[in-house]
């Protein structure tokens, strides 16, 4: 046996089966078994990354939850995408162990510890969907949304393992006997025929040509350019100006004087995030905005946590010039955005967090008419005294949340979760001149794929990034793709089918030099390999 064999036969025993020194003689059926549960933990654990991976755009959203919650701050899915990855390196060295071991003809025996890593596994796995299920049940249409965008690729990436695993398949289909060859046949053969089938069925957005390709969606900025700034502060806003956004995405609360300013957090953990109230006010507990007046919110200090906290981990951005104006930041009244706006000619977009809608609607427009901003630039989007703004402010935009309500109402504007439509849904809306807002968007490729989808824009924390973008980050005419996957197909079957001749007539040489040795006769060739039946 050549040395680097021998040495990864050890290895790969080693640390699948804890035995360094000699093969294990543990016959049990069960360690087929636990070959098999390797196998579906590492399949488990790669579907998991893959929801961790894509969700990663709304991570945010997670992070708020459970401060909400917790009342402090972690980057708490940050800690779930670690946590994962290294569950899912784990179980993928652990099979690769495992494959080595049945292609050199090593024994499976799962030490105990092993066993007890992948329970572990599967428990983790099985909280952290029944999290998403229960808690965030919200993110799953993410996952079919994101296959749109990757699904190509993940073909091409599956034909490859496929391609790669034929051989450990051919070599355990060749040791087999009777039911069991036909077993592993059957299973072969249907995964094979799945997975070089499947883009019969792979649909995307982004299997145009160039020329068909939509116009870019515009950029809003949500809460400003919070990876660059403190959220809801005029840095940020400013910021988010030379990010090239079309709209100031922001939310408003009212003071105990009745002045609109601009603050995300509310009810519990209202002020508590992203400012540094309970050193101001040790011994009181907010949960209004009603509570303080505007001068109080103001002597708060709004950028302090940013640098503290740095929520996107994009603080090594920013000079120390920078870091300095963030830390001195404090809470902005809608006034001054709306004279920056103004003075921009950007337009702008609010949520208003009240537990008097009437009053404190009446409130925000007579601020907002005070401004003098042009009333076009004004996108209003609270739902409670929508008549009354259309009778006070009629030249203000109309935005609702609903795609049914905004065809019903003849509005023009739409504004929703960038998982509540459909590609199909978009362009229809497109068609019937209603422009389509989607929030929030923050990773490549998801911009790229609605992009190709035709929004008409999108709320994002990183302008930033989504402004240098040129072109989505893929796009092939169908044509192109039929081509290509036809190839990547035909390739995959001559590989696979020339190593299955190559293995059959290796395992027949081998036979045959072996019955020679012991002096038995030459047995029937096609009993051993029925598909092939001559040299």
């Amino acid at each position: 046996m050549p040395y680097y064999t021998s040495c990864l036969r050890v290895f790969s025993r080693g640390w699948y089966s804890c035995h360094w020194r000699k093969s294990s003689d543990n016959k049990r059926k069960c360690s087929c078994c636990w070959f098999s549960v390797v196998i579906v933990v590492s399949l488990l654990s790669l579907c998991w990354m893959y929801i961790c991976l894509v969700t990663f755009n709304d991570r945010e959203d997670i992070n708020s939850e459970a401060f909400a919650a917790l009342k402090r701050w972690v980057n708490w899915f940050m800690v779930l995408i670690i946590i994962s990855a290294v569950l899912t390196t784990y179980c993928i060295l652990l099979l690769l162990f495992a494959l080595i071991q049945v292609a050199v003809g090593e024994k499976l025996d799962l030490h105990w510890l092993h066993k007890i890593f992948l329970c572990f596994g599967v428990i983790l796995i099985a909280l952290g969907v029944a999290g998403i299920s229960i808690k965030w049940k919200r993110e799953w249409p993410i996952v079919p949304l994101s296959l749109q965008a990757t699904a190509p690729f993940l073909q091409f990436g599956a034909v490859g393992a496929l391609t790669l695993l034929s051989s450990f398949v051919f070599q355990s289909f060749h040791m087999a006997k009777g039911g069991s060859k036909f077993l592993i046949a059957l299973v072969f053969l249907t995964v094979s025929a799945v997975i070089f089938l499947c883009p019969l069925i792979i649909q995307s957005p982004c299997l145009i040509s160039m020329e068909s390709l939509p116009e870019k969606p515009k950029l809003f900025g949500h809460r400003g350019a919070p990876m660059l700034a403190p959220e809801n502060t005029m840095m940020s806003f400013e910021r988010s100006v030379a990010c090239g956004v079309t709209a100031f995405e922001t939310d408003v609360q009212l003071s105990k004087d009745r002045i609109p300013f601009l603050l995300h957090d509310n009810k519990s953990e209202f002020l508590l995030r992203t400012t540094n109230v309970k050193e101001k006010f040790p011994n009181k507990t907010f949960q209004r905005s009603t509570e303080l007046t505007f001068e109080d919110l103001q002597s708060l200090n709004a950028g302090e946590w940013f640098l503290k906290t740095d929520p996107f981990q994009t603080l090594s951005r920013l000079t120390e010039e920078e870091k300095e104006t963030a830390r001195n930041q404090t809470i902005p009244s809608l006034r001054q955005l709306l004279n920056l706006a103004q003075w921009h000619n950007i337009s702008v977009i609010f949520d208003l967090y009240s537990p008097d809608q009437e009053n404190d609607t009446v409130a925000t427009v007579k601020t907002i008419l005070e401004s003098g901003i042009d009333p076009s630039l004004v996108l209003w989007l609270p739902k409670a005294e929508r008549d009354y703004v259309q009778t006070a402010a009629p030249g203000f935009i109309q935005v609702y949340d609903n795609d049914t309500e905004v065809l019903e109402k003849g509005g023009s504007y739409l504004n929703v979760k960038y998982s509540q439509l459909s590609v199909a849904r978009i362009r229809e809306l497109q068609q019937q001149n209603v422009t389509v807002n989607l929030w929030v968007v923050n990773e490549r490729w998801l911009f790229s794929l609605l992009w190709c989808a035709g929004a008409s824009s999108v709320t994002t924390n990183s302008c930033h990034l989504l402004n240098d973008m040129k072109e989505p980050d893929w796009v092939m005419a169908p044509s192109k793709y039929t081509v290509i996957w036809i190839l990547v197909d035909l390739a995959s079957v001559l590989f696979m089918f020339g190593l299955y001749i190559f293995q059959w007539k290796t395992r027949c040489s081998c036979c045959r030099e072996e019955r020679q040795r012991n002096g038995s006769s030459v047995q029937d060739e096609k009993e051993m390999f029925p598909f092939l039946t001559a040299v």
